[in-house]
């Protein structure tokens, strides 16, 4: 898949909002990509997660991993592509951590993957709890990076479309300078 055939994905399946958005890392932005809707049909799931696959079938991945709850089913289509086990990280009382009774070997090579990537936070927290089970995370990947290849996760990453997409600190937003409502995608009701 190439970046234009992503993109024309994300627009088909209305997956490309525009607007004014609070994104998971509390910046805000004009424009969202919903993920969700992009992934919603296995078919196309799988188109995204052989394409991320194919950056790793020689590389020894013995496990991918995603943060919950975005990351769940590009992971589990990486993973199935690789042949290889899924987990997930969650947070819990605030702390991303390893639980469901997952556990690692010392030293299991993983593949972290997330849907999007903004700041990489996410991804860090994700990284921090498998390694401190024991893993070894070389490498991460998403199918989008918003930062236009700025955010650092510590471990060499891939994305199969880079963009750069705009993103404020509420305190320099734009949007808000002008009045308009923050919505936080996926609820119904604008961020208060």
């Amino acid at each position: 898949m190439n970046p234009e055939q992503i993109l024309q994905q994300f627009r088909e399946t209305d997956a490309l909002l525009e607007g004014h958005f609070i994104l998971s890392s509390g910046l805000h932005s004009p424009k969202y990509l919903q993920c969700a809707l992009a992934l919603q049909f296995t078919a196309d799931a799988q188109k995204f997660g052989q394409a991320i696959a194919e950056k790793y079938l020689t590389s020894g991945i013995e496990t991918v991993a995603s943060p919950a709850i975005g990351g769940l089913v590009i992971g589990f289509a990486v993973a199935a592509a690789l042949n290889v086990k899924f987990i997930w990280t969650e947070r819990q009382n605030g702390d991303m951590t390893l639980r469901r009774g997952f556990s690692l070997r010392p030293g299991e090579k993983i593949l972290v993957v997330e849907d999007v990537i903004t700041t990489g936070g996410s991804t860090r927290e994700c990284i921090a709890a498998l390694e401190a089970n024991g893993g070894t995370v070389v490498a991460a990947a998403s199918i989008v990076d918003r930062s236009n290849g700025t955010a650092d996760v510590g471990v060499p990453r891939t994305s199969l479309i880079t963009l750069d997409v705009p993103s404020f600190d509420p305190s320099d937003c734009p949007m808000c300078a002008q009045g308009l409502e923050a919505i936080k995608p996926g609820s119904r009701t604008a961020a208060k």
